[in-house]
């Protein structure tokens, strides 16, 4: 049953939602980079740094998955819209745990002296990358055009 075109309510809602994506991309930007609006107070990335830029990517990723759901309008979940739901959130606590690794104590350095280094950022940018996947999977497939077919030709008579 192919879906229906979306209401001008539910282009207001993906509107939105779509806007949520923007701030919570915004609130992400100044987590990882403060110097943006001038609050970069430390040589180290502390708590409060990390706590805003996963605050931010997880808005990103609810306005993302908002806006698909009302995209896909009532469309039946396939396997393939599964595994990007639960890609969203695996990304998500990917990047969280390799963000917190110290402060939860996985990490390599230890309290007080905590420090962010390449592995962390890795594992940042693999669980943001495992999160976009999963949105582009959760995308709904264009329907298929229906096959229209073609007039039969006259059948011409093999050589005898």
């Amino acid at each position: 049953m192919p879906a229906s075109s979306l209401t001008r309510r539910q282009i207001r809602w993906a509107r939105r939602w779509m806007t949520m994506v923007l701030i919570g991309f915004l609130i992400f930007a100044i987590g990882v980079d403060p110097d943006l609006i001038g609050m970069n107070r430390s040589p180290i990335v502390g708590f409060v740094q990390i706590g805003t830029w996963l605050t931010g990517l997880a808005i990103v990723l609810v306005g993302a998955y908002a806006s698909v759901r009302l995209v896909r309008n009532g469309r039946p979940k396939t396997l393939r819209a599964d595994i990007g739901m639960r890609l969203i959130a695996t990304g998500y606590v990917v990047a969280a745990a390799a963000s917190l690794a110290d402060f939860i104590g996985i990490g390599a350095h230890r309290m007080p002296a905590v420090y962010f280094g390449e592995v962390q950022a890795f594992g940042l940018a693999v669980g943001v990358l495992t999160s976009l996947l999963g949105v582009l999977l959760y995308w709904p497939r264009k329907s298929p055009a229906p096959k229209q077919e073609e007039p039969e030709s006259p059948s011409v008579p093999a050589h005898e």
